[in-house]
């Protein structure tokens, strides 16, 4: 199934045959302090910096109806952010994973971003739509 929208994400999370938990990173897009003039000036005009992981949060998906319901839950704890990245983490015996089973894959996930290595996620915009990273 092609992702083309938050709520197909939505979708294929509760078509799955072992219930789902997704996961969130919140991140926002930063300049480092030891950047370069020019990584500056590109950056003041829209590319590049860093995506540094802001907050996290887990969901089975029946929690959430919208992407506009989890903005605006997002918006409660985190003003500013630039991109979410979305995980799947599967169920067991018809089981959806607990909120402990997800904080160590998130805490993977947040170091995964740091390093620059968020391939396997999906990355969507504060309008939930999917975004293409630049690598």
């Amino acid at each position: 199934m092609s992702i083309s929208s938050f709520e197909d994400l939505l979708s294929a999370a509760r078509q799955q045959s072992e219930p789902q938990r997704l996961l969130f990173v919140f991140t926002k897009m930063e300049l480092p302090d030891d950047c370069t003039d020019e990584q500056r000036s590109d950056f003041e005009a829209g590319v590049g910096g860093t995506l540094t992981p802001l907050m996290c949060l887990d969901k089975i998906p029946e929690e959430l109806s919208t992407f506009s319901a989890l903005l605006e839950e997002s918006r409660q704890f985190l003003l500013d952010w630039t991109i979410v990245f979305v995980a799947a983490l599967s169920g067991r015996n018809g089981h959806a994973p607990t909120a402990e089973d997800a904080e160590a894959p998130l805490n993977q996930m947040v170091e995964s971003i740091k390093a620059g290595s968020a391939g396997m996620f999906i990355p969507f915009d504060t309008q939930g739509q999917p975004v293409l990273l630049a690598s």
